[in-house]
């Protein structure tokens, strides 16, 4: 007999066994189907988890350096960040002036009930300079930034993130512009002269598109008031230069500001963004492998569920195996026709936890609870593993059947 027609006679023979135990080979595929889909989700979930944070790091901006007001937890003048007055505006001015300083941003933010006609939410009110968009990569929806001399004068104008603008003004007609509108913030009127760029979530899933930028000493003197004027907690430093070197000039120049003597702990603290970035990069990989790593367990448990299956197939089987060696099949053959039936489960296994995965995965990514970003990569190794354990847990029971003697299986049958 051909080579080729006998493997066409051994496929027809393992779809006939496999379609005598229908509710058996249903079983076993449901483990392969629930590995399959356990792995192409969860890597899903990583993909999307990765996303979301390059999405966040890019948003952040890695040319940047934060100088948190306050340093230490100790001490009689020593508290968390933004609790005292040891960051002025003053000093980041000073700072502006450093070399590979590109530009500096004060961030003095508050909670804040915004109103405009019969909707009002509270939202973030955060007071900066002009500079501030640009330190944060932020660009603009449609308007402008306010300008200096606004920034100067303490001016009524504000630009509003896209959640404000929603929920602010969910009858604007489509293509209708917010600007020249007034909100009110601390029964004040306030207009709005842009609305800023959709940027998404932040770290820890923080909408950062719902605030009010507006200049730091409108908000100061006329909103929100400040227990220390002048006083910020905390600055936005975007660096051309090594940052190491801008750092340490950032340090010693504040330390010479707020006359601190030698060995006195620093009253403020630098963070430096690209080092955060890295460090989420890095956990964001580790929680993709970890997810791949739980998936593929579920999918060996799958295998070793077609394992136990075909080994009951061979048990059962043992007389039809005496008989077709007798009649002079040999055990290539017999060992073909029982990989052939780990190979139709494997593939059908395959086919359907793949098509329950993409569905799960389309079900999470719409309902908004989870970003799930499913790559053709991740279906191809979802189907490789999958065929490949397959085919790995029914070689045992394959050889033993090849292994079988005729005179000794019709015995035993």
């Amino acid at each position: 007999m051909r080579p080729g027609r006998l493997q066409i006679d051994l496929l027809r023979e393992a779809l006939r066994a496999l379609s005598a135990n229908r509710l058996r080979t249903g079983l076993t595929l449901l483990g392969l189907v629930i590995g399959v889909a356990s792995v192409v989700l969860m890597l899903g979930i990583g993909e999307g988890s990765r996303e979301r944070v390059a999405e966040s790091i890019a948003s952040l901006g890695s040319d940047q350096l934060i100088i948190n007001a306050g340093g230490g937890a100790t001490g009689p003048l020593r508290g968390s960040a933004g609790t005292l007055p040891s960051l002025s505006l003053d000093d980041l001015e000073a700072v502006a002036e450093l070399a590979g300083v590109r530009a500096v941003a004060p961030v003095h933010s508050v909670q804040m009930r915004a109103v405009a006609g019969a909707q009002n939410k509270n939202t973030q009110l955060v007071g900066s300079s002009v500079d501030y968009l640009a330190v944060q990569h932020w660009p603009l929806q449609e308007g402008r930034n306010f300008t200096a001399t606004e920034a100067r004068s303490a001016a009524g104008v504000a630009l509003i993130g896209v959640t404000v603008l929603r929920e602010l003004f969910p009858d604007l007609p489509q293509g209708a512009s917010v600007l020249g509108q007034q909100i009110r913030l601390q029964r004040q009127s306030v207009e709005i002269i842009g609305v800023l760029a959709a940027k998404g979530q932040g770290f820890g899933g923080q909408d950062q598109d719902d605030l009010i930028l507006m200049p730091v000493h409108t908000v100061q003197r006329r909103l929100a008031g400040s227990a220390f004027p002048g006083t910020v907690g905390l600055g936005l430093v975007s660096v051309e230069g090594a940052k190491p070197a801008v750092e340490a000039q950032i340090q010693a120049l504040l330390r010479q500001r707020h006359r601190l003597s030698a060995g006195a702990e620093d009253d403020f603290s630098i963070r430096d963004m690209a080092a955060l970035s890295a460090s989420l990069a890095l956990v964001s990989q580790v929680l993709s492998l970890l997810l791949g790593a739980i998936a593929l367990i579920s999918l060996l448990v799958g295998g070793i569920g077609v394992m136990n299956i075909m080994l009951v197939s061979v048990s059962e089987r043992t007389r039809e195996i005496g008989l077709r060696m007798a009649l002079g099949a040999s055990s290539s053959a017999i060992c073909a026709q029982f990989l052939w039936e780990a190979a139709w489960l494997s593939a059908v296994g395959a086919a359907c936890g793949l098509a329950l995965g993409l569905g799960l995965g389309m079900a999470l990514e719409a309902s908004g609870s989870l970003h799930v970003v499913i790559k053709s990569w991740s279906l191809l190794t979802s189907v490789g593993v999958a065929l490949t354990v397959g085919m790995g847990f029914g070689w045992w029971p394959a050889q033993r059947a090849a292994a079988l003697l005729p005179s000794e299986a019709l015995r035993s049958a």
